[in-house]
């Protein structure tokens, strides 16, 4: 199995001049390869681009600096931006033409394959970079001890700290996961909640007011300082600490929540959102993408694959207005928090009602085995009418009184 793990590295000022050569270098490399591409008919294949590499050494001199692995995936940096935004196309959005990359818009370099080595010097970890040295990096936690070490992204943060990130493989079977999975949920992410699942649970959504007010304080600042001056720059390194400080925080809440679900149920139900279209969508776009739902749900999903996990993304359309008892469909405005159907007189929460409506849809996609040692129950209270196609079989005893206590509540 794949990880990426991500350290904090704390390199001299000479070492910090020499990284920032070698960006340069990388980034006036793809600039060069990326002109070259735009000028010929031809498509010329990205090894055929990396054979002239050598060539090109003989007259551009800052080549023969850096690693022969790093700049090869300068060029396989630019392949991998071509077919995202042929990909894009074909899915029919409006795309242009890649740009040449400013020095602040390229920051990092990749070590692949080689090139590159842990190491404990005089009782300290460092890493060793061919052609930059060794740099102390502070392992605050340890990789795994059958795991390879892949690849090595060293990147300057706009706050002007350092990390490097370990691409590992670890030396172990993909884990199965339960034929008949014991503890199941349904998932329905939002802005007022940012989660209700089918256990009662309403996870409210955290409050970055105080973040927000510092950044945007910060960035009033920055406006009145003329551009490009000390002051400028100095403002410039406040403005990007406050956006990594909201951003730590964000992500800190979104991989505790995910670790949670991962580790607690055998399958986790959620909608399968296009979170992106849902951004740009007019109206409340900021809070929609500060709820980062597209980062919860990938990081949902390969959590519960580490965790054998069942992760099941159902189709959204209807989750809400559909009677999670009866199946009947009821439009209900934004503002309209309750469900409550004409058909069956079923009223709950219109967030729990499409989270138990997600867990319906997930448990029929997914195809799973039940145990046949409980009794069937439904994700419903027991004194709800369902409808046969709607009946959640699982194995858990105390699914059914769960459910129904949250009601009540």
């Amino acid at each position: 199995m794949q990880y990426n793990y991500k350290y904090r590295l704390d390199p001299s000022k000479a070492l910090t001049e020499t990284l920032l050569h070698h960006v340069d270098t990388c980034r006036q490399l793809y600039n060069h390869v990326l002109h070259l591409l735009n000028k010929t008919d031809d498509n010329p294949a990205r090894y055929e681009i990396q054979g002239r590499l050598p060539d090109l050494k003989t007259w551009w001199s800052d080549l023969g600096d850096v690693h022969s692995k790093v700049l090869q995936m300068v060029v396989k940096r630019i392949y991998d931006n071509l077919s995202t935004l042929k990909a894009q196309k074909e899915n029919g959005r409006a795309v242009g033409m890649l740009k040449w990359k400013p020095p602040r818009e390229y920051r990092s370099l990749t070590y692949n394959q080689s090139g590159f080595k842990l190491k404990n010097t005089s009782g300290r970890p460092v890493l060793w970079l061919s052609k930059i040295g060794e740099i102390p990096i502070p392992l605050h936690r340890d990789i795994p001890e059958n795991a390879t070490i892949k690849q090595v992204t060293v990147k300057q943060e706009p706050t002007g700290e350092w990390f490097a990130t370990f691409g590992i493989d670890v030396d172990e079977a993909t884990p199965e996961k339960p034929e008949t999975p014991e503890r199941v949920v349904g998932i329905d992410v939002g802005i007022l909640k940012y989660a209700h699942d089918t256990d009662g649970y309403a996870i409210e959504s955290p409050d970055f007011s105080d973040e927000r007010e510092r950044l945007e304080r910060a960035q009033r600042n920055l406006s009145r300082k003329e551009h490009g001056s000390a002051n400028w720059e100095k403002q410039r390194r406040v403005v990007a600490e406050r956006h990594a400080d909201l951003k730590r925080k964000r992500r800190d809440f979104l991989h505790k929540l995910s670790n949670y679900y991962a580790t607690e149920y055998d399958l986790v139900a959620v909608e399968d959102l296009d979170a992106k279209g849902l951004v740009e969508l007019p109206g409340n776009s900021r809070n929609r993408a500060g709820s980062a739902w597209g980062t919860f749900l990938r990081m949902l999903e390969y959590k519960c694959d580490r965790e054998r996990t069942h992760f099941i993304a159902v189709d959204p359309k209807d989750t809400t207005k559909e009677c999670a008892a009866c199946g009947v469909k009821t439009d209900k405005p934004l503002w309209v928090r309750e469900h409550s159907c004409p058909a069956c007189g079923f009223e709950v929460d219109r967030d729990a009602n499409a989270a138990w409506n997600i867990l319906s849809r997930g448990l029929e996609d997914v195809g799973v085995g039940y145990s046949e040692s409980t009794p069937v129950e439904t994700a419903l209270p027991v004194d709800t009418l369902v409808s046969a196609k709607r009946v959640v079989e699982t194995g858990s005893p105390t699914l059914k009184e769960r459910t129904a206590s949250a009601v009540s509540e």
